[in-house]
């Protein structure tokens, strides 16, 4: 791993961990094990440093998903893939997926924040559960439903579950399981 690969990873970290605003650029560089000069010299500050911690992850996570969800053999298979995946993805990067969570659009932490390019990846992953909902309408194993509204509201329930996983005291058994089955059911033809 490159300085530059191990400074993004320890951002995402501390990130995730301590959010936005306790976090500083020292303590990524002490994370990571380089000169708090280089976290600067690669990023130049805090605000480009985290963006580009939750646009990394959205691209890391976004290529995976996709790549599952061609398993699928019908629209909604393909978004029942791609909905699992992404649970699947929160889980496996436990300590960074919570930098997607502070650094989204969706967040409140630090609202100052220009979010538009983050933004943009995020509206990717939206972009992408339509295309799946509009593949399972012509193939029909999606029910007519209006586009881009529901695919908002498939997003909405899988966020709602990351969110109730990671930042509430809630233990609830089978969350994501149970949400990827929720949104498949409410979605596929009867």
């Amino acid at each position: 791993m490159t300085k530059k690969e191990r400074i993004l990873l320890a951002a995402q970290e501390q990130f995730g961990e301590h959010g936005y605003t306790a976090t500083t650029l020292k303590m990524v560089a002490d994370h990571a094990g380089v000169a708090s000069g280089l976290v600067s010299h690669y990023y130049g500050n805090k605000d480009n440093l985290f963006l580009e911690s939750g646009r990394e992850l959205i691209d890391q996570m976004l290529g995976i998903l996709t790549d599952k969800a061609k398993e699928g053999k019908s629209g909604l298979e393909a978004l029942g893939i791609f909905v699992q995946a992404y649970f699947d993805f929160t889980m496996v990067h436990k300590t960074t997926f919570p930098t997607l969570l502070r650094s989204s659009p969706f967040s409140d932490e630090y609202p100052h924040l220009d979010r538009t390019h983050i933004a943009e990846k995020f509206k990717q992953l939206i972009d992408r559960i339509e295309d799946y909902i509009r593949q399972g309408m012509e193939d029909g194993s999606i029910r007519e439903v209006p586009l881009p509204q529901t695919s908002y509201l498939v997003y909405g329930n899988i966020v709602g579950a990351v969110r109730t996983e990671f930042l509430t005291p809630f233990q609830i058994d089978n969350l994501f399981k149970d949400a990827c089955q929720f949104i498949i059911r409410s979605l596929a033809r009867t």
